[in-house]
This record gives C-alpha cells, sequence and structure tokens, in this order.
C-alpha cells in the first residue's frame, strides 16, 4: 500500500505529467463547451408566435397563435411557450404585438388589468370624476392608471391671506385619457396629450369638490399632486384639512346642489380665472 502511495506521489510529482493531465483536462472542457455552444445555436424549439398585427387591449384566441421553430440561442427574455397560457389574455392597453413576434411576458395582461376594468370595480357610494388636466398639470404625463394623487387646495380667505394645504389624499387615478376619449397609454403608435383623469372619491368629497371650485371669487385652485406614500388597504380616500372643509362648508352652506358646477366646469372656470388673474397682474 505504502509502495502504491509512493507510486502515485512520484507519478504526479512529475512536471511533464502534470502538464498533461492539464492540457489534456483542457481539451476535454473545450470539446465538451463547444458541442454545449453548437447545440444551442443548431437546436431547434417550438415556441408560440403572433400570425397577425394584435391591437392593444385585444383579447388572445387560438386563430391568432401559430408556431415556429427557432435555434435556442435566438430566444431572449421571459417569453410564453405555451399556447394554452396565452389563451384568454389580452394584449397589453399601452403595446402593439407585431405579427410574427412572440408572446413575451409583458405584453400580455389579464382583463382585470385593463384601464376600463377599473370603472367597474368602483365602490358603492364612490362617484367616478372626469377631471380636465393637461401635460403640465399631469407633470408631463408622467400621473399613471394604477398611481395615487393627492388634492392641494388653494385660495385667498378673506382677510387676503392664502390659504393652502393638503385638501384630499390617496386617490387612485382609473384611467387618463385625450380629447376624444382615448386612452393616453394604450398605444405606443401615436402621442397622446392627456385631458381628462379619472378617478372615483366617495360622494360627499365629490359634493366637496364642488363647493370648493363655487368659490370662483376666492381664486380657488385645485392642485392634483402624486402621492409618493406606499399605500395598504387601510388608506382610503381622506378628506385631510378640517380647516379648508369648514371654510368650503362655511361658504357655501346656503348654496343649492344644483347651482353647484360640475367638476368640468368648475376646475376649467378655475383655470380661466387664475389665468385672468395673472394677466391683470402682469399689466399692473
Amino acid at each position: 500500500m505504502n509502495n502504491l502511495n509512493a507510486s502515485i506521489k512520484k507519478f504526479l510529482g512529475n512536471k511533464n505529467t502534470v502538464t498533461i493531465i492539464g492540457v489534456v483536462l483542457c481539451l476535454f472542457i473545450l470539446y465538451f463547451g463547444y458541442n454545449y455552444r453548437i447545440k444551442q445555436v443548431v437546436t431547434l424549439v417550438r415556441v408560440p408566435y403572433a400570425n397577425q398585427k394584435i391591437e392593444p387591449k385585444t383579447l388572445i384566441t387560438t386563430e391568432m397563435i401559430s408556431y415556429m421553430e427557432v435555434p435556442q440561442s435566438f430566444l431572449v427574455g421571459s417569453y410564453y411557450s405555451n399556447a394554452n397560457n396565452i389563451v384568454g389574455k389580452y394584449s397589453n392597453y399601452n403595446t402593439i404585438i407585431a405579427k410574427g413576434s412572440l408572446f413575451y411576458e409583458e405584453l400580455l395582461i389579464d382583463s382585470k388589468y385593463l384601464p376600463d376594468n377599473a370603472l367597474q370595480n368602483v365602490p358603492d357610494n364612490y362617484t367616478v370624476i372626469n377631471y380636465p388636466v393637461n401635460m403640465s398639470t399631469t407633470y408631463a404625463n408622467s400621473m399613471m392608471p394604477g398611481e395615487y394623487i393627492n388634492i392641494y387646495f388653494k385660495a385667498v380667505n378673506d382677510e387676503g391671506k392664502i390659504m393652502f394645504g393638503k385638501f384630499i389624499s390617496n386617490i387612485e387615478i382609473l384611467a387618463v385619457k385625450d380629447s376624444s376619449g382615448q386612452h393616453v397609454f394604450e398605444s405606443t403608435e401615436e402621442a397622446r396629450v392627456p385631458a381628462y383623469m379619472l378617478f372615483a372619491v366617495p360622494e360627499e368629497t365629490h359634493l366637496l369638490l364642488r363647493k370648493a371650485l363655487y368659490l370662483k371669487d376666492y381664486s380657488v385652485e385645485l392642485i392634483l399632486v402624486p402621492n409618493t406614500k406606499t399605500l395598504t388597504e387601510k388608506d382610503v380616500v381622506t378628506v385631510n384639512s378640517e380647516e379648508i372643509e369648514k371654510f368650503i362648508t362655511d361658504k357655501t352652506q346656503t348654496v343649492d346642489v344644483t347651482d353647484l358646477p360640475t367638476i368640468e366646469e368648475g376646475v376649467n372656470n378655475s383655470a380661466q380665472n387664475n389665468n385672468n388673474n395673472n394677466e391683470n397682474n402682469t399689466q399692473e
């Protein structure tokens, strides 16, 4: 046994022997590595693809899907490899699936994530508001459905002092549409300008907003601000300032509901009044 160990040590201790073993190992590694890479290039994988152009928000059916074989090395990213996982989903609202494209995961969504689906899940006693916006008030069109906003209140009180503060918080954006009613974020082929933001608030909060916009003599301005707080299910739409709420209700306690402007009328009138005031101040 000792003679065997001594022979092995002597064999491995020979520099020429170690060099030969190293060269052989390198050749084996190169051979198997080369074969592995070649197989990746030449091995064909059967994958589903879109046999036609698919517009945004389109239900995917079996007629839209065909199969093709492509080299495995060509496949990158996360894609669906089985048509059963594709049929019944929708093309994403902000993209178009080109003819011949694989069905990548980011191109498909479930129906519950479609923009208009959010309008069907508005809680009872909530009112959907069609709020006028533009590129400026949406921070260069950076406010997207599924995100949250706060509304800040600005006005000039009876003493001529400016009132400013957070008014209402935790409002989820349901949709952003252009002037023709098309979703701003649903197509990559055309640039759409935001004209309306849709969100829902409790009816009493909706009336409070209309009352606030009624106070045109107080230079009322409502400002939409992104909500950067991480929200939970407990974070519902909330009126944050009792002072602002009291100011509004005190000034409108004798006003009939039928005399209140709609949100759209009130926001547009407020913007026009503020523009006129700024022009007057500039001339002075």
